[in-house]
Formats: C-alpha cells, structure tokens, sequence
C-alpha cells in the first residue's frame, strides 16, 4: 500500500490524515507545531522534523495549509518536499490556494519528474472528520486516476474539473457562494429576531422552503445555540474570499455580493472573531441590530 507523507494538520489536516491511518496506509506527518504531529503517532503515524523528511520516502505528500504563503514555502523552501521529489511521485495539494500558485507548482513538479494535482474539498471539519469529503481536482486525470485509492480513504465523491488549477478556481467559486450564503442567513435571521420570531420555528420555515440550503441546516443550530466551535474558521473565510476576489477582477467578472460578503467578513474579524466559525460574521448584525440571535431579545436597550 502507498506510502504518504501529510503536511498540515489542523483542523481538517489531523482527521483526514487519521481516516487515512485507519484505512491501513502508512503516514508520515509534519507541521509546524509539532505538538499537532505527535498526537497522531498515537494512531500509528511517523512524526517528521522538516517537510522533506516526512517526504523523502513517501508515494504520495499530501499537503492541507493555511494560505499560499504558506504552501509555497512548504514545497520551495529550505527542507521543502520539492527538495526531496523523486521521479513517479504524487503530489497533492488540498489547500485553498490561487489558481496561479497551483499551476506554477504543477509546472515545477513535472520538470523533476513529479505530477501535482490541486485537490480543495469542500464538507468542512464534519466531513473530514467522518471521511465524506468532496474533492474537486484539477491535473491530469492519469495522475487522479492512481491517486484515487488514498483520496477515496478520505472522501466519498472525487470531480475531475479539468487541467492544472481548475480545482482551486472551483473552490473559490464554491467558497463565495459559502461566504455569501452564510452573509444571507445572517441578515435573514436578525430581521426575523428583531421582529420579535421564535427563531427556532422561523428556521422550521426556513429549512422546509426554497430558502432552505446546506448552509442553513449546518449554521443555523450553531447560531442559535451561540455555537462557534469552529467547523471552518472566519479568517480562513475571509481569506478565500480575498482570493475569490482577486480571481474574479482578474477574469473581469462583476461580483458586488462577493465584495459585500467580504467586506462584511473583514468587519467580523476587526471586531476580534477571526478564530470563531465562519457563521460568526453574524455577530456584526447581532452588534448592528442590537438584537442576539441565541435568544432573539434585545440586549442592547
């Protein structure tokens, strides 16, 4: 069985990687807060000092990282897995990174005899945690087609969106439709809360009609519970948004609700919630309105 080596492992890295334990293959495991690494040894995997050690022996390196900066310096720099890349080799990204940095590591990936696949999955902490991952690909289908076994350990449905970087424009795409729908939910429940609603019969209504969406079912719970355990961070949000953002000026395509959805996820991480859920951009309305969502009474009289 493959030999992989995993690099990054937060909140979606350490359970994909553990699903990954648990479907037998043998793992290697770097990141940065070694802390984070010496946990899963407890499920069976190696714990590396560098990158290129947790890649030097591995079929395929998986990476699951913050933002380009970030990625970029795991595959280029010092002790970086280019440094360590052998000829057949896979090499997989599953970060949410700009369409342009995944085509420039597949580009430099195949000059040293490597293949990259840019690999995002949307299902946030839940899927990662359960296995039922979505994974939108973009590389070579040849390549996805032997990578295959160690994606379906993680996930339950694989799309292969076209040539290198065509998965991370479909994340970002996907990301901005999140961002907005969680913007949505928000404003349509501090307009029902501040109209004096039972919130929890108004989401009855909301859930069973066309307004209904995966958003709503995940999100809702937690705003209302005052859950902001985090299944997918604000920041990280805002993020992708900003690359959305740049994406979209760089295709010339207008996007004024993914500029508001932004502008609103940046008020939400000013006003310290950066390390909440995402759904806690809905803290902006609940300090606008003066109304809490988790009770529906004003609190600012």
């Amino acid at each position: 069985m493959s030999s992989i080596a995993f690099i990054g492992l937060g909140a979606m890295g350490a359970p994909m990687t553990e699903n990954l334990l648990k479907k037998g293959f043998s793992v290697t495991v770097y990141n940065r807060t070694r802390s984070k690494a010496e946990e899963l040894a407890a499920f069976g995997a190696k714990v590396a000092s560098t990158p290129a050690e947790a890649a030097a022996e591995a079929d395929t390196v998986i990476t699951m990282l913050s933002n380009d900066d970030v990625v970029r310096e795991i595959y280029e720099g010092e002790d970086g897995v280019f440094s360590v890349v052998r000829p057949g080799m896979i090499l997989m990204d599953s970060s949410t990174i700009s369409p342009s940095l995944a085509r420039e590591l597949a580009v430099k990936a195949g000059k040293l005899g490597a293949s990259f696949l840019d690999a995002p999955v949307t299902g946030s902490k839940p899927g990662a945690v359960n296995g039922t991952l979505l994974f939108m690909i973009g590389g070579e289908a040849d390549v996805l087609k032997r990578a295959e076994p160690v994606i379906s350990a993680m996930g339950t449905k694989i799309i292969h969106m076209g040539p290198s970087g065509s998965g991370a424009v479909a994340k970002l795409s996907h990301n901005a439709i999140v961002g907005i729908s969680n913007v949505a939910l928000a404003e349509g429940l501090i307009i029902a809360a501040s109209g004096g609603l039972d919130l929890n019969k108004f989401t009855q209504i909301v859930n069973g009609g066309v307004a209904g969406s995966k958003t709503s079912e995940l999100k809702t719970p937690k705003l209302l519970g005052a859950d902001y355990s985090v299944q997918f961070g604000l920041s990280l949000m805002l993020k992708d948004l900003r690359l959305a953002s740049v994406l979209s000026d760089g295709l010339k395509v207008p996007t004024p609700m993914l500029e508001a959805a932004k502008t609103l996820f940046q008020a939400a991480e000013a006003d310290g919630h950066g390390e909440l859920d995402l759904c806690a951009v809905a803290k902006v309305y609940e300090q606008w309105a003066g109304t809490k969502l988790n009770s529906g009474e004003p609190v600012y009289k």
